[in-house]
Parts: structure tokens; C-alpha cells; sequence
């Protein structure tokens, strides 16, 4: 393999990682004016699009489902899409972007431990000690340093909410499984888009859609098309293109840096402050992803 295309390949990987990085700034700024239901609305909206502009440059059309393929489909619609979107605008209402990237890094911690137990995936020792640092890191991220002050004071709503993230993506990376065996990721990614849009316009529109349309700000429909076309459409199409040329192993490994970029970003742009204990559960949780994920 050239080492040009291999530049080529890591420049973009790099690149998605820092758009999927400020999805969380974005989602900060829009969780502040806008309500959760609209704002996931009209994020998907513009990312139902992209995708299925790429599916017809890719196929020349939209690939049909059959019959036994909707299902699964609208599993991923639901958790990944409809879900995941109500707690990730719902939680960064209350509790900053870097701090909310740090515990949703530890989605692919639990994906492992669910696949061993459910699936008889191998889960050896220096995978297990990954787990732990990785789980104990997110506790130090939500208490804020002292993890057995979460016994007396418990979580917060948005520490919660984002919580829900994790348990919702889980869900939908599980479930991605049975859907990709018939489907290819991209065909996939946009069916559940479409199914989560529509999943999504009745609770936008009730909780006022045409009002948040209205009053949005500039800054927020730049938000809005960040998340949508970049962060959503633009990624996904490089991170698949990356797997085509180095695997999803290899790609996957980059996904480490995604809450590196978000508080950084929240530092630089929001004015988030990094404390102590986000840097050290911060570094805990990668670490723990990188040994649970090491092959």
C-alpha cells in the first residue's frame, strides 16, 4: 500500500474524529436555545439527506429493505437515533461537552462486557482490568474526583441523561449486528436515520417545532449543519472509506481521540474548565477502551 494513501487515510480519520469531537460543542449550543426533541429533528433531517445522497452515489439509489430487514432497521432507528438523540440534547442542557464526551467514552467498554456475556466473546484478564479503569475513570468524571461521593449524593440529572447515551448506543451497536449481516453499514446507517426522523417528528413538532424553526439563531443552524451534513453525513462516509483500506479494527482504534477533541473544543471554544479529575478519569477511561479493545 502506497504510504500516500495511508496519509490519506489517517488525515481523514483524524478529521472525522475532530467533527465527531465537536458534535458535543454544537450540541451544548444548541441544547441552550433550542428544545432537545426539535434540535435532534432537525440534525437528522439534514443527516437523512447526506446519507441518502451518498447510498445514490454509491448504488445509484437507495437500496430497498425486504420485509425481514425492517425490523432490525427500526431497532436502530429507535436506540441510536430516537433515543439516543432525546438523552444527548437533553443531558447537555445541564452539564458541559467535554465532561459528557468523557462518559460516553466508555460505550465501547460496555458493548464488550454485553458481547461477552451475551455473545461468548473472549473477555481475558488485561480486557477485564480495561473494563474496570475504564468504569472507574467514568465515576471519577461524574464526581467530580471522589467516586464514593456518587454513594451519598448520587447522579445527577444530566450525568443521568448522558448515561442513557451510553446505554442507547450500546443498544444500537448490538443491534447493528443482525442488521448488517443482510445490509451494508452505509444502507444500514441510512434506514435507521430515516426510521429515528420520523420517530422524532411528532414529540419535535408537540414540543415546538415551528417556534424553535422561528427564533433560532444563526449560530445555531451553523450548529444544526455542523451535526447534520459534517459531523454526520461527511464523517461517516470517511470513517467507511477508512475501514475499506485498513479495517474496522485499525479505524476503530482512532475513536479514542473522539472525547480528547471534545474537551479541548469545550475548553477553547465554550470556555469549559478542565479540572483535575476530568483530566485523570479522562485518561483512565481511554486507557481502559484502548486495553479492552487491544487485541
Amino acid at each position: 500500500m502506497k504510504q500516500q494513501s495511508l496519509t490519506y487515510v489517517y488525515a481523514v480519520l483524524i478529521i472525522s474524529m475532530a467533527l465527531w469531537g465537536g458534535t458535543w460543542v454544537a450540541g451544548r449550543v444548541l441544547a441552550q436555545s433550542i428544545h432537545p426533541m426539535s434540535a435532534a429533528f432537525l440534525r437528522f433531517v439534514l443527516a437523512s439527506a447526506m446519507l441518502v445522497a451518498m447510498c445514490c452515489r454509491a448504488d445509484g439509489h437507495l437500496p430497498r429493505l425486504r420485509r425481514d430487514q425492517i425490523l432490525p432497521v427500526l431497532f436502530l432507528g429507535a436506540t441510536g437515533v430516537f433515543i439516543y438523540s432525546y438523552f444527548f440534547f437533553t443531558g447537555l442542557q445541564t452539564i458541559p461537552a467535554g465532561r459528557a464526551a468523557l462518559i460516553v467514552a466508555c460505550i465501547p467498554v460496555c458493548i464488550s462486557i454485553i458481547s461477552a456475556l451475551f455473545y461468548k466473546e473472549r473477555f481475558g484478564p488485561v480486557r477485564i482490568v480495561g473494563a474496570l479503569l475504564s468504569l472507574v475513570g467514568v465515576s471519577v468524571v461524574i464526581a467530580d474526583g471522589n467516586p464514593l461521593a456518587l454513594l451519598s449524593g448520587g447522579v445527577s440529572r444530566g450525568d443521568f441523561m448522558i448515561l442513557g447515551c451510553v446505554a442507547s448506543w450500546t443498544a444500537y451497536s448490538l443491534g447493528g449486528r443482525v442488521a448488517m449481516k443482510s445490509l451494508s453499514p452505509l444502507t444500514a446507517v441510512t434506514w435507521s436515520c430515516l426510521f429515528g426522523t420520523l420517530m422524532l417528528l411528532v414529540p419535535a413538532v408537540a414540543g415546538g417545532l415551528v417556534g424553535d424553526v422561528i427564533k433560532a439563531r444563526a449560530v445555531d443552524w451553523v450548529c444544526l449543519g455542523f451535526l447534520g451534513i459534517l459531523a454526520t453525513g461527511l464523517a461517516y462516509f470517511w470513517y467507511y472509506q477508512a475501514i475499506a483500506v485498513i479495517g474496522a479494527s485499525r479505524a476503530g482504534i482512532f475513536i479514542n481521540t473522539v472525547p480528547v477533541f471534545a474537551v479541548i473544543m469545550g475548553a477553547l471554544i465554550l470556555g469549559e474548565p478542565i479540572h483535575l479529575s476530568l483530566l485523570v478519569g479522562g485518561c483512565m477511561v481511554v486507557s481502559g477502551v484502548y486495553l479492552t479493545n487491544r487485541r
